[in-house]
């Protein structure tokens, strides 16, 4: 059993701060919030209050199920080879944790203020999320579970190593770009940057890793 750590209590905590904050807002709250953004950050529905509850409970949820799952895989991995990055998967456990409850509070925080575009805030975060990935990806080890995990990094180690670095760079810069850009550009044009730095950060690690594996396989001899 793995023992409550100090990075666990830092983790309960930045878990616990969307509840706070909807608690110390919830009362002063209309009856009526916006509860779905379209493109562009713009409302496109509205709904009770109480649906709040429901929208933080799931983030929650998912926070938690996130951070424990990274936190116990060396125990699910039928290979045995995650308790060589242990330090590395505590540590993107916790990176999620955080940028989820950032999440959490920023949609209460625009909730209470609505003159403030959701995706000023929320596309940034996400932003810094891929720069934080592009730091830990180089420090991933071959696994079933985190990293970019195509048939060809998982059956080359290699290949998951090149890969990697690449990601590392490509993340890295692609997230920096993207928190920049979806600040200071207008709300559908940095949607567009968001969307379209998302398919390339994702697909070009995933391309590479099929090209080196081709490019670093053992000629066969007739």
């Amino acid at each position: 059993m793995k023992k409550f750590s100090y990075m666990d209590a830092t983790a309960l905590v930045v878990w616990l701060l969307p509840i706070i904050y909807l608690y110390s807002i919830y009362s002063s709250l209309p009856e009526i919030v916006p509860v779905h953004y379209g493109i562009g950050g713009k409302v496109d529905r509205y709904g009770n209050k109480s649906e709040l509850i429901m929208l933080t409970g799931i983030m929650l949820f998912v926070g938690a199920l996130v951070y424990l799952l990274l936190k116990f895989l060396p125990a699910i991995d039928p290979k045995n080879k995650v308790k060589y990055g242990e330090e590395t998967f505590r540590k993107i456990a916790f990176g999620v944790m955080l940028f989820l409850s950032a999440l959490n509070v920023a949609i209460l925080y625009v909730t209470v203020h609505r003159n403030l575009p959701i995706d000023k805030i929320i596309l940034p975060i996400a932003g810094l999320l891929f720069t934080f990935m592009g730091n830990m990806m180089n420090n991933i080890k071959p696994n079933y579970f985190a990293g970019v995990r195509t048939p060809w990094t998982l059956e080359s180690e290699d290949t998951w190593r090149a890969t990697h670095r690449l990601a590392a760079k490509l993340w890295f810069a692609g997230g920096l770009v993207i928190t920049a850009a979806t600040l200071v550009l207008p709300s559908a044009s940095a949607t567009v940057v968001f969307i379209a730095g998302l398919m390339a950060l994702t697909l070009i690690p995933v391309i590479y890793s099929y090209v080196y594996f081709k490019n670093h396989q053992p000629e066969k001899k007739s």
